[in-house]
């Protein structure tokens, strides 16, 4: 199959990328950065290099391809990122539109359901709504789980002060996933010959927070490491001060604040919890120990 994967050589699309070409299907990959040109050559795949705001490159690049994976940059610059990230939803559907493109499977998020309490998942609430309206369009919305390597975000926090935490509690039950299983599952739903619109969930663990602590303490032989549970105005601050532009702050705190009230795991509670995912948070927690003591 000719297969477009956007997400450049991000965690998820160069394993998703790498599974599909040991298959031997026709890759291209996007990318706004022309020094990946080589590398993603070097993969064997082709590169479209352009930005994804621009319509035409979209177009062009998507023109007589099979399937595409769809993914939005989790950072759409500094401001606006909410609408920047829908209006690059946008974008990729109306492309798609153009091109007739038959199958596209959508990297999408726990929490999806709701348009309010989930932060930078909102953008993908409204994402799927465009796809849901493609006509002529197969789509699978692979909603995924709290990506593991969020977590390497903590670790000045465990070197520095001997905690970790969050803006919610201990007891928080919190889907995650690896990108690893995220790549698996989305290469296997690009090559399948479904119909129509499907929801997919794929998460790796459900965990209580408390347990991030204990497994990541004792990985990295602290094992009296403790999760705290911060108030919502200390998480802000103290994403500020770690170097986050103050919306992308805002709304990592109210996605955590999602996760205290239920609102972010609630699709996927009503979904039937399924866990197919296959790397556990004892699994991922050798990653962490790696990153904290490089």
């Amino acid at each position: 199959m000719k297969i477009v994967i956007t997400g450049s050589l991000g965690n998820v699309a160069k394993p998703l990328a790498q599974q599909l070409i040991a298959e031997d299907h026709d890759i291209t990959i996007i990318s706004s950065n022309d020094a990946k040109k080589s590398e993603i050559e070097d993969l064997g795949a082709k590169a479209a290099i352009g930005s994804i705001t621009d319509l035409n490159f979209l177009v062009n690049t998507f023109q007589d391809a099979d399937a595409a994976f769809l993914m939005t940059p989790p950072n759409m610059g500094g401001t606006n990122i909410v609408e920047n990230t829908i209006n690059a939803g946008k974008n990729y559907a109306e492309a798609i539109k153009q091109t007739g493109v038959k199958r596209i499977v959508m990297l999408s998020s726990i929490g999806v359901e709701s348009p309010v309490e989930n932060g930078p998942i909102k953008g993908l609430h409204f994402i799927e709504k465009f796809y849901n309206e493609l006509e002529n369009t197969s789509v699978t919305f692979l909603r995924a789980g709290y990506f593991y390597i969020n977590f390497f975000n903590d670790i000045p926090l465990v070197k520095n002060a001997g905690i970790i935490g969050a803006n919610f509690p201990s007891t928080a039950r919190v889907p995650l996933v690896h990108p690893t299983d995220i790549a698996k599952a989305a290469a296997k739903e690009l090559v399948n010959n479904f119909e129509g619109k499907n929801v997919k969930y794929i998460v790796s663990d459900v965990r209580p927070a408390s347990d991030f602590a204990t497994v990541f303490g004792n990985a990295i032989g602290k094992p009296e490491l403790p999760w705290i549970e911060f108030k919502d105005e200390d998480s802000l601050n103290g994403m500020l001060q770690a170097g986050l532009p103050q919306e992308m702050a805002e709304l990592y705190t109210e996605m955590g604040r999602g996760i205290r009230t239920g609102v972010v795991q609630k699709d996927f509670i009503e979904h039937g919890s399924v866990v197919n995912g296959e790397v556990k948070l004892e699994d991922f927690a050798k990653e962490f120990a790696d990153k904290f003591n490089a």
